[in-house]
């Protein structure tokens, strides 16, 4: 099997790489990546890409089909990744998150490869206080971030069909450890400001809902898709993907850290204006459809992780905020260095 991975040199694609690896040891692996945070190493003992056959560099906008010659799936990561970066960039988000993952898909097709497994998000639920969400409800998307997700899937649907077979896997919030930290992610965020400093300050009044999945079970749910018969959802499959118990209010996770790390003060910002970004989520299709590829951790023990792993990095930058962690400060910087042009594309 040769599977290529576009967006592998993120936060998820390190941890997805050795899983792979692991489970097809055979495998051609095959990555592609611009490299904005390729220098964003955190205590990796080897630089990840040495599991990988043969890695690109590229920008997805601008794949050529030679690079889908013999490729039976493709992990599509690749995004502009959140919702500050998503804001600031907005029109780059459309391009890279959106139009660029269509365009990818319908040359995909015409390729031969069989399996597309796109990286959705549960953020396209957006304001949702009433009851958990599951893939039959109204999509509600706040955010360009979001917006680019909701589109993507609507496009891709009518893609899929005639032997290719598309798996848009709606995540949960990310969380835990990863060669490629990152911190400006909720758990991620208040586990750092527990190590650094003692103190955990949220920004928002701390009542919006979110679910949450470690990011090492995120790559359990895409392995299952690469290799799930279409009997098993259809060729078009839209799923949300983490597990009931994981459905927290952001002040509960603060609490459940300061109860793995204790002495942490915690700040809540009563007089923030009101997050409409609050979503809970059901995930009992996933369970159904996929129940040997169910989550494996749980809130404590990933909060365990994130510390041992900072611990183990001689982690202590109270300032962390300001820092190359935040996905969004990075591709700023290369921006001011003129490294990178308003398309954020290399100059």
């Amino acid at each position: 099997m040769k599977i290529l991975i576009t967006g592998n040199m993120g936060y998820i694609g390190p941890c997805l790489l050795q899983h792979l690896r692991s489970r097809h040891p055979d495998a051609t692996l095959v990555g592609l990546d611009m490299g904005y945070f390729a220098a964003c190493l955190t205590n990796s003992k080897v630089l990840p890409e040495c599991k990988i056959d043969v890695q690109h560099f590229g920008d997805v906008r601008k794949i050529q089909k030679t690079l889908l010659e013999d490729v039976d799936a493709i992990v599509h990561l690749s995004a502009i990744s959140n919702d500050p970066m998503g804001n600031t960039f907005e029109n780059v988000t459309m391009d890279i998150n959106y139009r660029a993952s269509v365009e990818l898909a319908r040359k995909a097709k015409e390729m031969g490869v069989k399996a597309f497994v796109f990286a959705s998000s549960c953020s396209m639920y957006g304001a949702a206080e009433d009851s958990a969400k599951s893939e039959k409800s109204t999509l509600n998307p706040l955010t360009a971030y979001a917006r680019s997700k909701v589109f993507t899937e609507r496009d891709l649907e009518k893609i899929a069909g005639n032997g290719f077979q598309i798996t848009s896997l709606r995540f949960s919030t990310a969380c835990g450890m990863s060669p490629r930290l990152r911190l400006d992610l909720v758990l991620n965020d208040f586990v750092a400001g527990a190590i650094a400093s003692n103190k955990i300050t949220i920004l928002s009044d701390g009542t919006p809902w979110r679910p949450l999945i470690n990011v090492k079970d995120m790559t359990r749910a895409i392995e299952w898709a690469i290799g799930r018969d279409a009997t098993n959802g259809g060729e078009f499959l839209a799923v949300n993907v983490g597990s009931n118990e994981w459905n927290y209010q952001v002040k509960d996770l603060a609490y459940a850290v300061a109860e793995v790390i204790p002495g942490v003060e915690i700040s809540i910002n009563k007089n923030a204006a009101p997050d409409k970004r609050s979503y809970r989520v059901n995930f009992d299709y996933y369970k159904k459809l996929a129940p040997n590829y169910q989550p494996k951790y749980n809130l404590i023990n990933t909060i365990e992780e994130l510390r041992d792993g900072m611990k183990a990095m001689e982690f202590n930058d109270e300032k962390f905020r300001n820092s190359n962690f935040m996905r969004l400060n990075m591709l700023n910087r290369l921006r001011e260095r003129e490294l990178l042009n308003e398309d954020l594309e290399w100059t």
